[in-house]
């Protein structure tokens, strides 16, 4: 990877308190671990799986069992009964039955006949994409810091600059079915891969342990937080500027993604009036929430800035 590590991440995971948990209540641990902090992922937003080998309830045979965050609640509190659990083999079976894109809203139906043990959660639309990456333990989340990169105009070209081919890149596509076949398509045919930046959308990473997987989302998220605080030179496409502050990088980040997308220009222009200027104020931009971008607009400069890119927030089409 090409940018430098930023360290205001910090890793979490407890080694002596692992080794205590199952691997369904490793997967509760790291997911508890990765919503706590809202850099990492907005409220409610975000998935983790887990394929876990479990004897059948009724044959008694074991079988690899997919563990996923189930349809709504929250990562950051949610428990071991917020997670769905389906048959492997029954979720590879699906690929049979599905007739292309234009029919793909169909398999949403087909998800509960895959459910393991009669468990009552209902499987999200984003069951597909955790299903069908042939790694054991992955990620979904979106982190702003990603997300300034994954929506710009340039997306695919930062992704190669920041992360030096360590990331695939997938351009927009609404979630569901197809997707998933699409994920997997491109992590068996490139096996080198850490993770995969989705346009506009957000953040797939995986491993083959929960830690493993833990510890390469949080080098992803904190590479891309880096990126926004070394020098941009020589990055495609951006302006010469000099390094500036962690303050100030934190809105270029966001502005550079949202405003960028919004009408094309640079927004680290945007980013310099609002920010540069305004250092009296100390924005507490790990996460860029509409009610912060509310409360700039109310005391910066009447220049339109903020609602450019809150404009441009509005199409980073984030799921949860």
């Amino acid at each position: 990877m090409n940018a430098v590590d930023n360290q205001t991440i910090p890793m979490r995971w407890d080694d002596a308190h692992a080794a205590t948990l199952t691997e369904a209540q490793l997967l509760l641990y790291r997911s508890n671990l990765l919503g706590a902090d809202k850099r990492i992922t907005n409220f409610g937003g975000g998935n983790t799986s887990a394929k876990i080998a479990l004897p059948d309830p009724l044959t008694g045979e074991t079988v690899e069992v997919l563990w996923v965050k189930g349809s709504g609640g929250d990562l950051g509190s949610m428990t071991l009964d917020g997670f769905s659990t389906l048959y492997m083999d029954k979720l590879q079976a699906l690929k049979q039955r599905y007739r292309g894109l234009v029919y793909e809203d169909e398999m949403v139906d087909y998800l509960p006949h895959c459910t393991f043990n009669l468990n009552p959660r209902a499987p999200s639309i984003d069951t597909p994409l955790h299903a069908y990456i042939p790694h054991r333990h992955v990620d979904h989340m979106h982190p702003d810091a990603v997300i300034a990169i994954a929506a710009t105009k340039r997306s695919r070209a930062l992704t190669e600059a920041v992360y030096g081919g360590e990331l695939g890149w997938l351009a927009w596509q609404r979630p569901g079915y197809d997707l998933g076949l699409a994920l997997e398509q491109l992590a068996r045919k490139h096996p080198h891969l850490k993770g995969v930046v989705l346009e506009g959308h957000g953040l797939f990473t995986w491993g083959e342990t929960s830690k493993e997987c833990y510890e390469n989302t949080l080098r992803v998220i904190r590479r891309a937080g880096g990126f926004a605080l070394r020098d941009t030179r020589g990055l495609p496409g951006l302006p010469v500027e000099q390094p500036i502050g962690e303050t100030q990088a934190r809105m270029a980040l966001v502005a550079r993604g949202l405003g960028e997308r919004a009408r094309g220009e640079s927004a680290w222009a945007i980013a310099h009036r609002l920010v540069v200027e305004r250092d009296r104020r100390l924005v507490p931009l790990a996460v860029a929430s509409p009610e912060l971008l509310l409360e700039l607009e109310a005391s910066a400069p009447a220049h339109g800035s903020l609602a450019v890119i809150s404009e441009g927030r509005g199409d980073t089409r984030t799921t949860p």
